[in-house]
């Protein structure tokens, strides 16, 4: 199981509510499996998480806080063995750290995330293409992506030490502090009820949400400086430029799609009505609704399905 923190950091959080919340959700889980009779060193070996690395200072020690925060709740909380104590974790750079202006910066920013996840000896790592910020990466993109992490890896002396950070003052200093943060962090979620309690009053989505304006906030007014976006600007005030390929569906494309799809609505036309009453009844009544939806997907299209789940628990709207 991978526990994913990527698409909380994505939707705006910043790397301590990332991390924690990452973790909160990983710790629930854990309860979770036990709760079900499980051993620990039957499954927590078997957990992966999967972090965001952006441009921040505290970047530079997610993993090593990850870990000690992990290990030392696995042998003194779980009684987990040795490998359990052990987390892995993979690491993206930050999608949303890239910018459409001056489009070539973005390799620049995506190296600086890959050499935080290199040194902090992340067991996997995906480096993003720099045209991301605006389509999907071409094969020269993403040649240049890859490129990246193997510089750093087969040229870059340094790396191939371990930690080439530890010991610093600096880094020593970050890791107490960014663990304590979370720490606190994972008190405020316990004073709610725990993860599952806290989702309940959308306190991860509220605070996402509020961490995300104020980075906006700060990049709109320039108090976070970003090279060829907010400051520093070209001669010709740094436009938008469109890589040479974008890669869009053709209109042909587009309309063989919902012709598919038409013709998937009215080949189940006469099973649908049973098998989304099924699905729901499965959801109100907690039940395992993966497995209902790994049959109906034979059936019915991802709008189908999820509009079902609409109607038992809601859609979700973005309070501004």
């Amino acid at each position: 199981m991978s526990i994913s923190g990527y698409h909380i950091a994505e939707a705006g959080a910043n790397p301590i509510s990332q991390l924690a919340f990452t973790l909160a959700n990983g710790f629930t889980y854990v309860e979770y499996y036990l709760s079900r009779g499980m051993h620990i060193d039957k499954f927590a070996p078997n957990l992966s998480f999967f972090f965001s690395n952006g441009i921040d200072i505290e970047f530079s020690v997610i993993g090593r806080v990850a870990r000690s925060i992990w290990a030392k709740t696995m042998k003194h909380k779980y009684k987990g063995n040795a490998r359990s104590q052990q987390l892995k974790y993979h690491i993206q750079t930050s999608g949303r750290s890239l910018h459409a202006q001056e489009i070539g910066f973005n390799d620049i920013r995506t190296t600086l995330q890959a050499l935080y996840a290199i040194y902090d000896n992340c067991n996997s790592l995906h480096t993003n293409a720099y045209d991301e910020a605006i389509t999907t990466p071409t094969e020269e993109s993403v040649r240049r992506a890859m490129a990246i992490q193997m510089i750093i890896n087969h040229e870059l002396g340094l790396a191939k030490n371990q930690n080439p950070n530890q010991g610093s003052f600096i880094i020593e200093e970050l890791t107490e502090l960014v663990e304590e943060a979370v720490m606190a962090e994972f008190e405020r979620i316990s004073e709610r009820g725990g993860v599952l309690g806290a989702m309940e009053t959308a306190y991860q989505r509220s605070k996402i949400q509020d961490e995300s304006l104020y980075y906006e906030t700060l990049k709109h007014t320039g108090e976070l400086p970003i090279m060829g976006v907010n400051t520093f600007l070209s001669s010709d005030g740094s436009p938008t430029l469109i890589p040479g390929e974008v890669i869009r569906s053709t209109e042909i494309e587009k309309q063989y799609q919902i012709s598919m799809l038409n013709q998937l609505h009215k080949l189940h036309a006469d099973k649908l009505d049973p098998i989304l009453a099924d699905l729901k009844h499965a959801a109100y009544s907690n039940q395992n609704v993966f497995e209902k939806i790994m049959e109906i997907s034979k059936y019915c299209s991802i709008g189908q399905i999820t509009h079902a789940l609409y109607e038992v628990g809601g859609q979700y709207r973005r309070n501004m």
